[in-house]
């Protein structure tokens, strides 16, 4: 399976992406930003980073980015797409997703590893876990803390949209220790905290991300 991983200007986590598709198994493609061709893919992974520098607003610009309207449309169409950090931000400002991301409460920058409890397993990129399963993986933001209105987040708990929480602490000031969300479908989903730092021994907190990646791949295997 073909799992494409988008470049942006100012993107810092997209040789993890593609590594972590790489060891889930997966053929790793690279995307240009300015291209307006997903060459085929068979799911999308918006890596973390600085997107343009995050000038405007983080995601703003990147939201329209070439590459951005074939996503929009394919995702709306079922296409599986993973935005992590950076590419939650992005997800929203495309409106496939709800909310927005802010600075964080304490208005300084977070760098840990983080607990998470996974609340819904029937998403394209969670059914690898357990409901209620606490995995570790890093987080690292500055403008990390979801936000939206109340209706929004009482229709998001009511849908089981509500991908992974925090737990342990919430790191940001995520309204309710929402760390992640999921459209309706279940094909897009958004988190702060990054699983592709999470996927061997050697580098990370162990391989409790992998499961994101594995998870797609054996989906779309499926289908």
């Amino acid at each position: 399976m073909k799992i494409g991983v988008v470049t942006f200007p100012g993107s810092l986590d997209d040789g993890d992406a593609a590594r972590a598709v790489r060891v889930a198994g997966g053929e790793a493609v690279r995307l240009w930003h300015a291209d307006a061709d997903l060459h085929a893919v068979d799911a999308v992974v918006l890596p973390g980073g600085f997107s343009y520098g995050d000038y405007l607003r983080c995601g703003a610009i990147a939201r329209f980015a070439p590459v951005m309207e074939p996503l929009v449309e394919a995702a709306t169409g079922g296409l599986p797409v993973l935005g992590i950090c950076n590419g939650f931000q992005v997800l929203c400002e495309s409106h496939l997703l709800p909310g927005a991301l802010i600075r964080n409460d304490h208005r300084k920058f977070v760098c840990r590893d983080q607990a998470l409890r996974v609340e819904s397993t029937t998403t394209a990129w969670t059914s690898a876990y357990a409901e209620g399963q606490q995995i570790v993986v890093p987080l690292k933001n500055g403008e990390g803390g979801f936000v939206a209105d109340d209706k929004t987040l009482d229709m998001l708990e009511g849908e089981g949209r509500v991908v992974v929480r925090y737990v342990g602490g919430n790191p940001n000031g995520s309204y309710r220790d929402i760390a992640g969300i999921a459209n309706a479908a279940g094909n897009v989903v958004g988190l702060m905290p990054h699983p592709e730092h999470a996927v061997d021994d050697l580098t990370g907190p162990g391989t409790d991300g992998l499961g994101f990646f594995t998870s797609v791949l054996t989906g779309l295997v499926g289908v």
